[in-house]
C-alpha cells in the first residue's frame, strides 16, 4: 500500500433480524458500510453522523452508537490505497434512502452466500469482528 491511508468512519447499521445495511457508491461494484472520510480536526463519530445524514438521510445521536474497533484494509475503490477505519455499530429499524453518491443499498445477512461483491474492509475485517462481538455477547 502507498500514499498513506484514507481515514474513514464507518457504521454497521443492524436491524432486528441481524442484517446489516450495505451501500454501493455510484460507479463502483463493491458493497460496504455507510460512512466516509474524516475531515481534519473532526472526531470519527461526528464524521460518521455527518456521512449518514448526507448518504442516507439518517440523524442518529452519538449515544446510538457502540464502538466496534479500528481496522485497516485495502481500499475498495482506490487502487493501491488502504483505508484506516473507525467502526461503530447502531441498531436501525426505520426507512433508509440512497442519497448523494450512493447508487444502491441493501440489507445483508453476514455470512450469507449471496452474489454481491463486498469491500475488503467489510468482508475481511468488519464481518469477522462483528461475529466475534456477537459470540462474546451470547456467552455472557
Amino acid at each position: 500500500m502507498s500514499a498513506g491511508a484514507i481515514h474513514i468512519a464507518a457504521s454497521v447499521l443492524r436491524d432486528g433480524e441481524g442484517r446489516m445495511l450495505l451501500v454501493r457508491k455510484k460507479g463502483t461494484t463493491a458493497f460496504m458500510q455507510p460512512g466516509g472520510k474524516i475531515e481534519p480536526g473532526e472526531r470519527p463519530i461526528d464524521a460518521l453522523r455527518r456521512e449518514l445524514t448526507e448518504e442516507l438521510g439518517l440523524s442518529l445521536g452519538e449515544e446510538s452508537f457502540a464502538y466496534l474497533g479500528a481496522f485497516r484494509a485495502p481500499a475498495a475503490n482506490e487502487e493501491g490505497r488502504e483505508v484506516a477505519a473507525e467502526v461503530f455499530v447502531a441498531e436501525w429499524s426505520g426507512e433508509v434512502e440512497a442519497q448523494a453518491e450512493i447508487a444502491e443499498l441493501r440489507w445483508h445477512v453476514p455470512g450469507a452466500a449471496d452474489s454481491i461483491a463486498l469491500a475488503p474492509l467489510t468482508e475481511h475485517e468488519i464481518i469477522p469482528a462483528l461475529a466475534r462481538r456477537d459470540l462474546a455477547g451470547s456467552a455472557s
